[in-house]
């Protein structure tokens, strides 16, 4: 999607459709808005009119789409629900909802009429971005697959009016930066494992690489079995396609950068293995890898926006299957760190594929801060809903950074509690840690404890757990943010990349 700027009021745009936000009508407010009179006047008072008789009430996702009669360009109102609050995400939320109004209506270009989306506490840069991610991510559809296509919009132009224009432009363009970032990473987690394998997510990340600069090094099979990496090699063993670790670095900007390693787990199919899984919904098992594909967004957004900190990103990458070579129920294996596993469960594999890429990058990069990405838990899901991530930390100033990140982009996550009784119920009887434990409440948690015996309690850990809004189904879907697809959602691209933005010197 193309994105731009133009000082001339919306509606002398030369877009297919002009788009006006629409505070909700109420007994005090029975007369148009003022930011709606010059639409009204090209409509020959239509809008008045259906104002006054309670037709456009300004409700959040209603949208109406008017002719002119002197057959210019057509007029799509956005009702953006009670003006008191109208914030940013209201902002997002309304503009994907407009493109997706207009999907097959033979429009391929949109403009935004930026007074009438304005609120108070809305900064006019912070509108500019808002609408722009909306379009540009509520636009977005997995198509590979598909030979018809509809007419949607290709081109969203932004009229500021008499905003303040000094801070719109780069607003714009980082807008720009983060679709071009989550749009990237939607379209590989959405691919299914035939040819997501642990491969392909490597020569994606090479790819990647070259495009931006970054360095890239991929551990293959013969290289993890060197360095004892038991834990991605047991849950890898049962597939043909042979598991990867990769590692993707960002040097960062100024002297001496602060070091954030982002880790995801990348499991490219997931039927439980010998544990396996049930038939209902096992086809979504293909998005177990999004943790993995939310890194390497992240990476990648990273490096456009030339964050201060270094970051290295790994993805762990594996493939869990049942067959002859698969690890079983009862097999303790050695990870990197040399701590040991008891599988109690090889459907409880995201942690264990984890405790080796932890303990890795722990290792060998020494980083100042570890972000890990993972749709862990069924619990987590149970416990916050299909929107909502689990967070879970050990340092506070972490934990308050990225609630704040959060925030900002509309990506919701809640801070969970990690205790020694979590600590606990994960220590092994003939082991260091077991991966299942026999008591079935808290799971989200005990993973967590799990986690965290790989990282230490020295640098600052937080874990964000994502089995929720990973992806959407026809059923979510409904209640998700209008700019969240059917499919992969790429969740934690925007907040990880914001605190990366955001994180103090």
């Amino acid at each position: 999607m193309r994105f731009a700027l133009e000082r001339r009021a919306a509606l002398a745009s030369d877009a297919d459709v002009i788009a006006f936000g629409v505070p909700e009508r109420t007994e005090s407010s029975p007369n148009l808005p003022r930011t709606l009179t010059d639409a009204d006047r090209a409509l020959s008072g239509v809008l008045g009119s259906a104002w006054k008789r309670g037709e456009l009430k300004g409700k959040r996702k209603e949208t109406t789409l008017f002719h002119r009669a002197d057959g210019h360009r057509r007029v799509l109102l956005v009702g953006l629900g009670a003006r008191a609050a109208i914030e940013v995400e209201t902002l997002r939320r309304a503009a994907a909802e407009a493109v997706r109004a207009l999907k097959g209506r033979g429009a391929s270009s949109l403009a935004f009429d930026l007074p009438s989306f304005l609120a108070p506490g809305v900064r006019p840069e912070d509108a500019v971005a808002a609408l722009s991610e909306g379009a540009g991510l509520g636009v977005y559809e997995f198509r590979r697959y598909r030979s018809a296509r509809e007419s949607e919009i290709e081109t969203v132009t932004i009229h500021p009016g008499r905003a303040a224009s000094s801070k719109l432009r780069s607003a714009i363009e980082h807008a720009r930066t983060f679709v071009d970032a989550v749009n990237w990473t939607r379209e590989i987690a959405n691919l299914p494992a035939d040819t997501a394998t642990p491969e392909h997510l490597a020569e994606g990340a090479r790819k990647l690489g070259r495009e931006l600069g970054l360095k890239v090094t991929v551990l293959d099979e013969r290289k993890l079995a060197e360095l004892h990496c038991g834990g991605i090699l047991g849950v890898g063993g049962g597939s043909v396609h042979p598991p990867r670790l990769v590692i993707v670095e960002y040097a960062g900007r100024g002297k001496a950068p602060s070091t954030v390693a982002v880790v995801g787990k990348g499991i490219t199919f997931d039927s439980g293995g010998i544990s396996i899984k049930p038939a209902l919904h096992l086809a979504d098992m293909k998005f177990d890898k999004s943790g993995a594909c939310a890194v390497l967004g992240i990476l990648r957004a990273a490096a456009m926006l030339r964050v201060r900190p270094r970051v290295v990103g790994v993805l762990a990458c594996a493939e869990n299957l049942p067959g002859g070579s698969a690890y079983r129920p009862g097999d303790v294996v050695t990870t990197y760190s040399g701590k040991t596993i008891e599988i109690l469960n090889t459907d409880a594999e995201g942690r264990v594929v984890l405790a080796d890429a932890l303990g890795y990058v722990v290792d060998r990069y020494k980083p100042d801060t570890v972000i890990d990405l993972a749709t862990l838990t069924g619990a987590c899901v149970t416990a916050l809903g299909d929107d909502t991530a689990g967070l879970i930390s050990t340092n506070d100033a972490l934990a308050k950074g990225l609630l704040a990140a959060s925030a900002r982009t509309g990506e919701p996550i809640w801070r969970l509690p990690l205790t020694e009784f979590h600590r606990e119920l994960v220590k092994s009887d003939i082991a260091d840690v077991r991966n299942s434990t026999e008591i079935p409440p808290a799971g989200a948690l005990t993973a967590s404890a799990f986690l965290e015996t790989f990282v230490g309690r020295t640098t600052p850990w937080a874990h964000l757990d994502i089995a929720g809004p990973a992806w959407t189904n026809g059923s979510t879907r409904r209640y998700q943010p209008s700019y969240q697809p059917v499919g992969a959602t790429a969740f934690g691209v925007r907040l990880v990349s914001r605190y990366l933005e955001d994180r103090p010197r």
